[in-house]
């Protein structure tokens, strides 16, 4: 059920946390992988070498996703490059403060820009190819803030709320073409997007007493519901949205 020996994935934002974790896993599994970055050439790189030094088929391709014509242009070199897509997971993301009487529009644009159309234009890429096909899936990167709220960040959370419903838009839009449209929304996660605020010891604690179980998560705790939404375990769940937050956000 956890083979992908013939699966060919693109990752996007896969140069660090999550999405490398993403593409490591299944690249362990037999993927092919395309690994996407935006600035983090050295660590997309670094994901690539270890994926072929383990016999896979992988490659780094930037882009900006802020811009809808570089979501095409990516998801066209990754298809060129893996002679197809199977499966889609649009990780990628920013997470900054701002206070909603302070914020700016420059501030909400960014945001909205890489987070939200990003997305909407990579999914639309990749679906316009896998339609033909008639098969695929594609899992989309969410968060807590979509679910609860985040304040100081509403911008993010407002953008991370859209691409759950984004998820549950797409799901019947895509099912009559075979594509499977998911969601993992994740909650505290170890990784460098939030290591400034868990490195401050307070901060920390605070954090940590939100969670039942005492803990944030790892990237491969996240690959891992990911990888099992792309597997033949999963050929009957679309439009769900799958809470991996230690109890956190307890929401269906």
């Amino acid at each position: 059920m956890m083979d992908f020996t013939s699966t060919r994935v693109l990752v996007t934002g896969a140069s660090k946390g999550i999405g490398a974790a993403c593409a490591t896993m299944f690249g362990s599994l037999g993927a092919s992988v395309a690994v996407h970055y935006h600035h983090d050439q050295a660590g997309a790189h670094k994901v690539v070498a270890g994926l072929v030094d383990a016999g896979r088929r992988a490659v780094a391709i930037q882009a900006s996703l802020g811009i809808w014509s570089e979501a095409e242009r990516l998801v066209d070199e990754a298809e060129r490059a893996l002679g197809g897509l199977d499966v889609a997971v649009l990780n990628h993301g920013i997470w900054k403060g701002a206070a909603i009487d302070e914020m700016t529009q420059a501030q909400y644009d960014e945001m909205m820009d890489v987070n939200l159309r990003g997305c909407m234009a990579a999914a639309g890429a990749v679906a316009r190819r896998m339609k033909p096909r008639g098969a695929g899936r594609i899992i989309f990167i969410a968060s807590t803030a979509g679910q609860r709220g985040e304040a100081m960040h509403s911008h993010y959370a407002a953008s991370k709320g859209a691409i759950i419903s984004l998820t549950k838009s797409l799901a019947p839009e895509l099912a009559p073409h075979g594509i499977l449209v998911n969601c993992v929304a994740p909650g505290w996660v170890d990784t460098p997007m939030s290591e400034g605020t868990l490195s401050d010891d307070k901060a920390r604690a605070a954090v940590f007493a939100t969670i039942p179980l005492g803990r944030v998560g790892t990237p491969e705790e996240i690959a891992g519901p990911v990888v099992f939404l792309a597997s033949p375990a999963a050929t009957f769940i679309t439009g769900e949205i799958l809470n991996v937050n230690g109890g956190a956000v307890l929401v269906g």
